[in-house]
């Protein structure tokens, strides 16, 4: 989500969002993943002063930071504390048309270096990785609970990890002997378990497996596929939803859920006629996902993976257009 730069904390993609979406003055504006308000300040300056932002974070911590977001803004805002599904979902029920919806998956910055929620493989802390501390399941749990083949199968499936089936025989192999509680106790299982060369590649080897780990506790695949619909949903006609993800699962979600809305009629071809009465409901504002630029990558190094992909809502007989920038 945020990434740190220079002791200040900046939005992934921050220039890209603000010229796809095009936030303008007046319009409500909900960023689901508040985090330290970067993109949230970036927006509120340009639907002010007569729009909306309304933050929505499942961790506690993101209020305090909202409040000193929502002291210093020109327009209204709101704060939702809870995960995105249901924060849309009440939104939902209020009817709510919202014309920008920003979603920046992953782990926030001030998640990753507040080392008590053990979060980073750099650090030795108490293996948690919950973005809400008050559920009730966390890394810990499932690190000592689950067996060889399901750690195996999320260090293949979230972590693209090749070692996965070593690693999770190997953890398995420790936590007979005792419980394994903390990063560190962790990052040793992973580095034993790795041939002496992998250990040496490009980035930390336990990377990752904490990516799989941190996936699994807080169930982010199933929150963005339950999200994406009620995102949408929210949305008035002419709309904007905004997608920024850092792992090739949750870009493939976003990519194929905006395909189908853009999609036109579904009749076979072998059809002479339409007869499905099917029509696009959305309009592809960018063609392809859109990176960070080389610069940003040198200068935020966390940006590197984010990928953004943003969509428009028609109305129905509108003709859509795909393009690579605001077509508005």
């Amino acid at each position: 989500m945020l990434v740190e730069m220079t002791n200040a904390h900046v939005p992934v993609l921050a220039a890209e969002v603000i010229d796809l979406a095009v936030p303008t003055n007046g319009e409500t504006v909900v960023d689901c993943t508040f985090g330290g308000g970067g993109h949230a300040r970036l927006l509120a300056d340009r639907v002010s002063p007569d729009g909306t932002v309304i933050g929505i974070d499942r961790d506690p911590a993101a209020h305090s930071r909202f409040e000193d977001f929502a002291s210093e803004a020109d327009c209204s805002t709101r704060f939702i504390h809870e995960d995105f599904v249901s924060a849309l979902a009440e939104l939902a029920e209020e009817e709510i048309n919202a014309d920008v919806v920003l979603l920046d998956l992953g782990v926030s910055s001030f998640q990753v270096d507040s080392l008590e929620r053990g979060f980073s493989y750099v650090y030795d802390a108490p293996l948690d990785m919950r973005m809400d501390p008050a559920q009730d399941f966390n890394a810990t749990d499932l690190v000592n609970g689950w067996d060889e083949q399901r750690l195996s199968n999320i260090f293949d499936r979230y972590g693209e990890e090749r070692y996965g089936r070593q690693i999770a025989r190997e953890i398995v192999r420790r936590r007979e002997t005792s419980t394994i509680e903390t990063t560190h106790e962790l990052v040793e299982a992973v580095v034993s378990a790795i041939p002496t060369p992998a250990r040496f590649a490009t980035g930390h080897p336990a990377k990752r497996v904490f990516q799989a780990i941190r996936i699994a506790v807080n169930d982010e695949l199933g929150q963005l596929e339950r999200a994406l619909p009620l995102a949408w949903a929210s949305l008035g006609i002419g709309g904007r939803l905004a997608v920024i993800s850092f792992h090739s699962l949750e870009d493939r979600m976003v990519k194929r859920f905006f395909a189908d809305l853009a999609q036109g009629c579904i009749c076979p071809p072998e059809f002479p006629i339409c007869t499905c009465g099917h029509s696009p409901q959305a309009e592809l504002v960018s063609r392809r996902a859109i990176g960070p630029t080389e610069g940003e990558i040198a200068a935020n190094p966390r940006a590197r993976s984010g990928k953004l992909r943003v969509a428009r809502k028609i109305a129905e007989g509108e003709a859509p257009v795909i393009g690579e920038g605001n077509r508005r």
